[in-house]
This record gives C-alpha cells, structure tokens and sequence, in this order.
C-alpha cells in the first residue's frame, strides 16, 4: 500500500537534521525558495510550444539501498527501461510482508510536490535491528509528458525542456510506451539531491523531436531515494515511524534559442567598505540557450565613475545549456559609493556579435570598529582556483593587534547558504576582541563535507583575507600573519569538517571546537541493508571501500592527540547521536591518554541551540588557545598519519610525502629524547621533517629510521626553512634534499580530480551534438549545482594544439570517448602512462581488451603538460557503458571509486557486484598488485 499526502511544511523541514537552524524559519526559507524557483503550473508554453505533466504517477518500491548506492545500481533499478514496463508485475523486496511489491498510484501537488510512504512497511520492526539504515531505500517513480506543437506562427525550430528536480537523484526522459522505432538508451540526468540554491535547471533535448503537427507523449522516469541525511528521522520530525519520501519536479519548455541570458543567482559580489570593494572578483552569471559563445571583454558602463573600472580576467567559453560565471576584476582608484555597479559584456559566437548589459546592487558598510560592525559581517571576494570568483564572510575583530592572533575558520552545516538574507550563520559566532571570524562557503551549501576542494576553499578564503588586507593602508594594521594558523570552529557537517580540517593539516591548527559532530559518512548511517553486498567480492568491497578511508575522521586521531580541542553535543541530539563526539573522544585519547581535550555534553539540547557556540566555557577555551596558552611543552611522541600524501600536512614539521603501498594507511611514529630520535614508519616510501623544529637537546643525538642509523650533515641542523626528505630505496633509507623527492602522487581516489588548481576543462572528440558532448554539459552543469566549479569545454582538435604549443590549461582534465578509441584520446593513451593503453581502436587495461557492450571505464592519467595536475578518463564500449561511466562521476561523498574502475551491466541490479575490476595506482602511475582487482 502506497499513501501520498501533500503536506507542504514538512517536505524540507527534514533539512534541520544538519544545519543547525530552526524548522520553522527553515521551512519559511525553501517554501520561499520553491515559490520562486518552482511554484509554475502544470502547463507551461514557450514560443507557442506547451507541455503538460501529468500529476498522475506510477511509483514502485521500496527497495534496501545504502547512501550513494544509487550511483552504482541503475536509477530504475529493478526496471529494465529498454523493455516495455509491466505494470501488472511484481518485484522482490526485503521490507514488506511476502517478499515482493508491485507498482501503486500517487499524485503531484499543484506545485510539484509529490510525497511519498509505505505505512504497510513494518518500518519500527525493521528499524529494531537495523537502525537508521533500515529507513534509506529506494523507489522508481513514472509519469507522462504530453509536448503541443506551436501554432504555424509560431517558430517551429525543436524544443528544449527545462527540468528541475528537487531532492531526487536522478531522472530520464523516454519516448512514450507506443513509440514504434529502436529502443532508447535512456540518458540519466542529476537531480538537485540536497535541494541547493543558486541551481540551473537541467537543460536537455527530447529523445526524439516532437511532431509539429499533433501532440507527442513522453515518459519522465525519476529515481527517488530516501537518505536520513536528507529526510531526516520520521520519529523525530514527523512524529511517526515512516519515512517519507518528498521530491518536488517542474518542467518548463524553451526554443533552442541563439541566445545568452543573464542568471542572476549566479552573481558574486562583495560588499563595499568606506568605499572600497572588500575583495576585487566579481562574478556574472550568464547561460547559453543552444549556441557556443565567447565572452572577450568587459567594461563599466559611461558615466559610472571615473575611479572604477572592470577588466575580463580571462576569456570564458560557454556552451550550449552551459552556465557560467564570468570572472571580472575591480579596479579603484578612490572611494566610490555606487548603489549599483553597472557592467557590459562582449560576446562572440561565429560571426555573430552581442553585448549582455549587467546591473548589480552593491551594499556599503562604515568602516569597522570596537563598537561598530555589520552584524551579519562583511562580504569578501577572491578568484578561487585563478580565476573562479567566490565569497565568504568574515567578522572583524574588536580591536587590531601588534602581533595578529591566528582568525578562527568557522564552517557551516550542511545546507546552510551562509550568504541567505539573515546570515545566521556569522551571527551566531561570537565576536572576539583581536581574532578575525572567517566563514568560508566551502563552495555550496553541502560542499564535498568540507572535504577536497570544499577544504580548499576554506584555506583559499584564510589566504584571500590576508591579501585583502594589505591591498589597503587604512586595513593593514587589522592584518593577518603570512601562512597564519587558525582555530576551527564548526556545527554538525562543518563540526565534522572542524575534525576532518585539523586532523589533515595539524601544524596550520592551534585548536578545535567541533559541535554537534559526526565521526564519517558509514557511522552516521551504516550499510548494513547494501543491496551490493550481497554480490560483491569481499577483496574488491577493501579496495573501492579505500577511497573512503581518506574521509575516516577516526583513523587520523592521533594527528591531533596534542592539540587542543574543546568538543560540543547536545546530549538530546536525535540527528546526529551525541556517541558520535563521545566514540571520537574516546578514540583521541587511546592515542593520549593526556591528550587536551574537553568534552561539554549539554544533556537536554538538541542538534543546535543558540549558545552552542555563545558560552562561558567556549570563549574561555577560544581566548587562552589563540593567545597560545594552551601550547604546553614541545611534544617528542607523536604519530602522523596520512592516506593521501597530497592531501595532508605536516605534523609537528614532519610529512609523508609518500606512501609504500598507495590506498593504504601510512603512519610514521617519532620518538625524541636525550638518547636520540627514533622512527618508527608503517608503509611509508618518503618523508620529510625539519631539523629547526626539533629540541636543541638532541642535536648530535643518533638519528634511527626503523632501527637504521641516519648519518646527517650536522650544518643541516641549523638552517633555516630547511627540510630532509628521506626516501626507502629497496629497503634502505637514504637522505634527500626535499626537492629531489618526487611530486607527491596525486591519486588515492577519482574524487581527487575535484581538488584542481583551476578550472576543470573536459575534452570532447568535437562540438557538435552527440553523446560525448552531452556528457560533458551534464557534468559542467553537476559541477555547477554540486560545488560551483567552473568548467570549459573543448574539443579534441583544440586540445591537440593546446598540448603542442603548450597553452593547454593547467586544471584538471576531462577526456570523454566511448566506442573506438580515436583523436586525442587515442594519443593521450598511446603514451602508455599507465597501464591503460590503446590497441589499434581498443582501449586495453596491461594484457585485456576492454570490448564487451555497455561496459564503463573511469581511470586516472597523468595530466599531459602540467604534473601538478590530473586527467580523467571516462570511457563507455558503448553509448550504455559511457552513460553508465558517467553515474560514477563522483560530485558527492561516500561514492566508492578509486584511481579506476570497470564496471559492466550487472551493476543495473547488483551495483558493485558488477564492477569487473578496480584498483588504487602505484607510485609514479605503476601498477600497484596489492590494491587491485583484476
């Protein structure tokens, strides 16, 4: 039995669970955001075409499945949607009395809502033994769009539809069930799963062109998948035991116009301070209705002010559907005190010409003081990556200081748009008299859980803060100290991140006040009831599990087993259970039995309360740890370690650079006293460490590396910023200078390839439409909507002469190709980096052919001109196999791919247990037979 309801109020509200707002004022919030971005009739017409969707709907499930499970599993899955659907026939289901189910009916609200439960689901049984995992599942949900041609007045150029799908994972749109023609391999789009602001709509063609002359039915397939961290617990926010599954769609219907229009919520913008921009990047957001254009050039409009003007940074490129926001630049000469700053761009496409006229609002503050300070603080501006313009805010401090204390770096919840009209976030972090507050956005309101470039962000904003204020004389004695350290700060996702931040980059760190904290993804809801388990090789779950390992908050502990630490939990929290913060306290001090760290258990609150943050014993742990208080005596036994070299810090001036076996743990154990320094490592191949950083007592002392005498010149001791790098050379230690040691390997996992040093640029094989060209606007537009990260596209041709003359960009690389193996993906292959190679046509993994049909291949490669930065691959034998490729494009936590992966068909219905193969790289790209499956 199915229920639908239409209880508008409690759809988003579940979004408490990880940001720490009220529900009332939450609810207030996406009831606001959905009537502007989604309250549009069931009809809707554009240039005289009209589609009509239908709020009648099929729904089928629910099925056990694990969070983020969905990528592996196909978004129909039990449907096989190259069949015709069965309506009459059952399935088999583990969560209902007699082990199957069968589709049931639900309608839509007016405003696209469509709810849906399973209250014939013993759900307080299930959820007895299994917990919160029992709740997640699945469900396919079907319905119809009818598509009117327009009038003969009308343009009858075909068109596009303009989908929004709210908290759903996926959707497909097919041809109606009496198309006669071949059978439609279906085209998955993402939806907008964590409901984000400032998201695109998801632009797409129809599957095959309506008629012009009567109406054409179509199918919409969605995949709907309930996760606790997005519905939250039915006990607690519904007041009942059944999940409820609540997505909201909206479809509206455009020309494929030649066109570029503006899109406002994509503007970034910083605030003004006695007259100066608080940061020089500006942002506009444009998108394209159905062409390539090229923005060249920016200027302020005549008049505006003889003391500021704009520059285009650089060129940008947007395709078609794509949006972009275009970096520009301030320049000020003297204070301007505009209300708006009026902006053109020029925009080429072919031989057309085009100018976007732009108008911002600009809001100006007073300069600050003790006793003057906006209170939802001050927006800065920076060009993330070189040239992605991003945002923060920041709360001065009460009064400057000689010596600059380290800022605290605050990070939000999950869901929290820190730049919303209220600020709340900023405001609900006390002011302190000579710290500066710095919240960073992490890129997005959910961000990669403050992981990848969502941490990147975060130190991006801390450097951006120091610019910002030695760009101004009247600023510079409010300035930061270079490379200064911080104090994190953060509430539920963002006191994860506080743990996760601190544990990476230790000796950046002078302490953590993680709240309302969860340990990592498998603990907050575990996969106990994992549909692929059931089939998948225990030796293959270890190795796609290792790309999580550098997620595992609790592996790392021993990073901070010295460092100062006051941790925060509602003893009432019913989101994230206060065991959490207890199980990591407990964990810290295995490592340090005396470890500083305090535990305030706040026994009747829940998730958040307002003084979470606004009490006694925080601002007393604040001021005595940024004054540096709480530093204590040189520590001498520690234990670092790392997972991915690349992503990780020193530790008291040592670092591991390199692992023995990459996708494992590698931990490096000092010992120092009088007698000497011992070293302890477990599957490390490089580390460094910096002789000024040691006590002056053991200057002569014996250097041992697992019991090898460290012969060292003892000059090296006294200079200054120097370090040692000792590398092991089969089984020797040897000393290096640092620079003689190998880039640190990049790889560990694909979701690497989101931490890039620039924009993104993905490679098709040219720009017309096909298959590889529809791959790449959707996974520009996930970036987009997932993490703002900017993406280019160009095609094989542009990118052969970029390598040859050397002007390729220096980001991260996309190459996309399915069938035979041709163009630039042929020649990127043919180098034979990694033992991925090409055979003729065939893509080849060292002695195997990769050709049986719908298989998917994500592995990746050595970037060709930049060896800071990485490449990735992503193959299909087929247009099935590249379609399923492109579900593991990692733009969330918790999706198991390491360096590469093979995974055929039987995924649809086994989900890991249809990846063939799949492995972590060795160093320097080898093969690495300890972390592979093959």
């Amino acid at each position: 039995m199915l229920i639908v309801t239409h209880c508008f109020t409690s759809c988003r509200s579940v979004f408490f669970g990880l940001i720490g707002l009220s529900v009332a004022r939450l609810t207030t919030t996406l009831q606001t955001q959905r009537q502007v971005a989604m309250n549009v009739p069931m009809v809707t017409e554009s240039d005289g075409w009209t589609v009509y969707l239908s709020r009648e709907w099929e729904v089928l499930g629910p099925f056990p499945i694990h969070a983020r499970e969905q990528h592996f599993l196909s978004p129909s899955f039990p449907l096989n949607l190259s069949e015709p659907i069965d309506l009459d026939r059952t399935w088999p289901s583990s969560y209902v009395d007699g082990g199957s189910v069968g589709w049931s009916k639900a309608c839509a609200g007016k405003d696209g809502l469509i709810e849906v439960s399973y209250p014939a689901v013993r759900w307080a049984s299930l959820r007895a033994t299994e917990g919160w995992a029992a709740l997640q599942h699945h469900s396919v949900l079907r319905s119809t769009l009818i598509v009117h041609p327009p009038s003969r007045s009308h343009s009858l150029s075909e068109p596009q539809l303009l989908v929004n799908l709210f908290q759903g994972s996926f959707f497909t749109i097919l041809p109606s069930p009496d198309a006669v023609g071949e059978a439609v391999i279906p085209e998955w789009h993402a939806g907008n799963i964590y409901a984000l602001g400032k998201a695109p709509p998801n632009a797409l063609k129809l599957p095959h062109p309506p008629s012009l002359d009567s109406p054409t039915t179509y199918q919409i397939v969605v995949s709907g998948d309930y996760e606790i961290r997005l519905f939250g617990d039915p006990r607690s926010i519904l007041g009942t035991e059944v999940p409820k599954l609540s997505v909201t769609l909206a479809v509206d219907v455009q020309d494929s116009a030649s066109t570029v229009i503006r899109d406002e919520s994509h503007d970034v913008v910083g605030d003004f301070v006695g007259g100066w921009a608080f940061g020089n990047a500006v942002g506009i957001g444009l998108r394209s209705l159905g062409s390539w254009w090229t923005v060249t050039g920016a200027t302020v409009s005549t008049g505006i002010s003889e003391n500021l003007t704009v520059s285009l940074l650089e060129k940008q490129r947007i395709g078609p559907t794509q949006t972009r926001v275009i970096p520009v630049v301030l320049i000020q000469t003297s204070p301007v005190y505009l209300d708006e700053l009026e902006i053109i761009l020029r925009l080429e496409s072919g031989d057309a010409e085009s100018e976007v006229f732009v108008t911002i609002p600009l809001l100006h503050h007073p300069q600050w003081s003790a006793d003057s300070v906006p209170a939802g603080g001050i927006k800065a501006t920076f060009f993330y990556g070189t040239s992605m313009p991003s945002a923060f805010l920041v709360l001065p401090p009460e009064e400057p200081r000689n010596v600059p204390l380290p800022p605290i770096l605050a990070l939000h919840g999950a869901g929290v748009d820190i730049f919303h009209s209220d600020r709340f976030w900023i405001k609900a972090l006390p002011r302190q008299q000579h710290s500066w507050l710095i919240a960073p956005a992490g890129r997005t309101e959910w961000g990669l859980d403050w992981h990848g470039s969502s941490t990147q962000d975060a130190w991006s904003a801390v450097e951006a803060l120091c610019d910002i204020l030695a760009s101004r004389e009247e600023w510079n004695r409010w300035s930061l100290a270079p490379k200064t350290k911080v104090l994190v700060m953060g509430h539920s996702n963002g006191g994860q991140g506080a743990w996760y931040v601190a544990a990476r980059y230790p000796d950046r760190v002078v302490g953590v006040v993680p709240a309302a904290a969860y340990i990592k993804s498998q603990a907050y809801v575990p996969w106990v009831q994992s549909r692929s388990a059931h089939y998948v090789d225990p030796s293959l779950r270890a190795i796609l599990d290792s790309s999580l390992t550098p997620d595992d908050n609790d592996l790392f502990l021993s990073n901070l087993a010295a460092t100062p630490i006051l941790a925060i939990h509602g003893g009432n929290d019913d989101n994230v259970p206060v065991w959490h913060t207890r199980a990591l306290i407990s964990t810290l001090k295995t490592w340090n039995p005396h470890a500083n760290v305090t535990f305030r258990e706040d026994s009747e609150e829940r998730h958040w309360y307002p003084d979470v943050f606004k009490n006694d014993e925080v601002a007393a742990f604040v001021s005595s740890t940024l004054s540096g208080q709480d530093a204590g005596a040189s520590i001498r036994t520690f234990t670092l370690t790392v997972a991915v070299p690349s992503d990780s810090g020193s530790l008291h001036g040592w670092s591991i650079y390199r692992l023995g076996i990459p996708g494992r743990l590698g931990r490096l154990t000092v010992n120092i006293n009088p007698d000497g320094i011992s070293v302890e490592t477990s599957n490390i191949g490089a580390f460094s460490y910096r002789p000024e950083s040691l006590p002056k007592d053991v200057k002569n002392a014996p250097f041992l590396v697992d019991g090898q005498r460290i012969e060292l010149d003892e000059a090296t001791w006294d200079q200054p910023n120097f370090s040692l790098a000792l590398v092991q050379e089969k089984g020797v230690w040897t000393p290096h200078a640092l620079f003689d040691v190998a880039t640190t390997s990049l790889t560990g996992r694909i979701s690497n390839l989101l931490s890039s040093t620039s924009p993104i640029t993905i490679v098709v094989p040219n720009r017309l439409p096909s298959p590889e060209s529809s791959a790449a606007l959707r996974i520009a537009h996930n970036l987009n909507v997932y993490h703002k990260l900017d993406v280019g596209i160009i095609d094989a041709d542009e990118a052969d002469r970029a390598v040859r003359d050397g002007s390729l960009a220096s980001g991260n690389l996309v190459v996309l190709s399915y069938g035979k193996l041709r163009g630039f993906a042929a020649s990127l292959l043919s180098k034979s980096a990694t033992p991925f190679g090409v055979d003729g046509t065939t893509l080849r993994l060292r002695s195997r052919s990769l050709t049986a049909p719908s298989t998917g291949v994500l592995f990746l490669h050595p970037h060709p001109t930049n060896p800071e930065a990485l490449a990735l691959v992503i193959y299909g034998t087929d247009v099935s196999g590249l379609e399923r490729a492109l579900r593991l494009f990692p733009i969330r936590t918790g999706v198991t791919v390491p360096d590469w992966i093979v995974v055929g068909s039987q995924a649809d219905a086994r989900g890991t247990g249809g990846v063939q193969s799949a492995g972590v790289w060795g160093n320097d790209w080898s093969w690495n037979e300890a972390m592979s499956a093959f």
